[in-house]
C-alpha cells in the first residue's frame, strides 16, 4: 500500500489572519470556526503560527489586553512547513518528536494551501485501524 501524501488528509484553504491583527480578532476567528491554529500571514506569505494556547498565555499576562496585543507580538515565528506531496507518516513522526501541534501546507509560490493538525493526525489514525480490522 502506497503512503498517502499530505493533501489527502489537511484542511484545505484554512483560516488565515494577518500580523497587524489584534488577538481578539483571531481569538473571534477561532471560536466562530472552532479551530485552534491560524497561520499568520504578512501580504500573503507565512510568518508565524498563533494558536489558543498562545491567546490564553497573552490573556493571563499583566496587562496582557487581547484587544491591545498583536497576533504579531503572540505568533510562533518558526513554524512546521511541509508541502502537500509529502508523505503523512513523516510529517506525522516529526509532529510528534517535537511535540508540534500543526503542521502548515505550503505549496511552491510560498502561498499557505492548508494546515494539518493532531486532530487530522487523528482521523488517520482512525483510517488506518479500520484498514487494519477490515
Amino acid at each position: 500500500m502506497l503512503m498517502p501524501s499530505m493533501s489527502r488528509y489537511m484542511t484545505r484553504q484554512p483560516w488565515t489572519i494577518g500580523k497587524d491583527a489584534k488577538m481578539s480578532q483571531a481569538h473571534l476567528l477561532m471560536r466562530e470556526h472552532h479551530i485552534r491554529h491560524l497561520p499568520v500571514l504578512d501580504h500573503g506569505r507565512l510568518v508565524g503560527i498563533v494558536t489558543e494556547r498562545d491567546l490564553h498565555l497573552i490573556e493571563t499576562l499583566p496587562g496582557g489586553d487581547p484587544d491591545e496585543v498583536s497576533v504579531e507580538e503572540a505568533m510562533t515565528p518558526e513554524v512546521y512547513v511541509v508541502d502537500a506531496d509529502d508523505p503523512v507518516d513523516a510529517v506525522v513522526e516529526k509532529m510528534a518528536d517535537h511535540k508540534y501541534g500543526s503542521a502548515v501546507v505550503v505549496n511552491q509560490r510560498g502561498v499557505v494551501a492548508g494546515i494539518f493538525t493532531s486532530i487530522d493526525a487523528m482521523q488517520v489514525l482512525a483510517d488506518v485501524l479500520r484498514r487494519a480490522t477490515a
